[in-house]
């Protein structure tokens, strides 16, 4: 029972003593201990704020990242359409091309079918002609009296020819 109530001896010693503890955590162990409080404290805010503005920078990045994304996609459709482009007009000059050569070709052809064809009728005319006068000259060296026999011998002459 002695426990319940104190004397007042005890709780002077007591006292004595927390007022030595409190001295000495005082002068000796509260100053580091808030000491390091107050930097883990100040620590802890500058890692936050160091977070913060890594989260800003990483938005900023993945902003400039985005830009630079859409910028790399309108190039390369732009480079896509310049190809395109290119490649059309590319298709068109050969085509062009070609219809050119094939139009020269067909004109040079045709120029050597007429020439070719002029050669045949003259070379026919020339036949014909060399034909009429082999007739003419056969009929007039043959002197025949008769009109009929000259016509049965011009056709007789006729018959015999054999065209080249």
């Amino acid at each position: 029972m002695e426990l319940l109530s104190p004397h007042l001896g005890l709780i002077l010693w007591t006292l004595l003593a927390f007022i030595i503890v409190l001295y000495i955590l005082g002068k000796y162990a509260w100053k580091p201990i808030l000491k390091s409080l107050n930097d883990r404290e100040k620590n802890i805010s500058d890692s936050i704020l160091s977070a913060e503005n890594m989260r800003k920078e990483m938005e900023k990045m993945h902003s400039e990242n985005e830009a630079l994304l859409a910028k790399a996609r309108e190039e390369r459709s732009q480079m896509m359409r310049e190809a395109k482009e290119m490649r059309d007009k590319m298709i068109q000059d050969a085509k062009e091309q070609a219809r050119s050569e094939t139009n020269k070709i067909v004109a040079d052809a045709q120029s050597v079918i007429n020439q070719q064809k002029m050669a045949a009728i003259v070379d026919l005319k020339n036949q014909v002609g060399n034909l009429v006068l082999e007739v003419s000259e056969k009929v007039l060296r043959r002197e025949l009296s008769n009109k009929e026999e000259q016509e049965k011998y011009i056709q007789q002459l006729a018959q015999n020819i054999e065209l080249n």
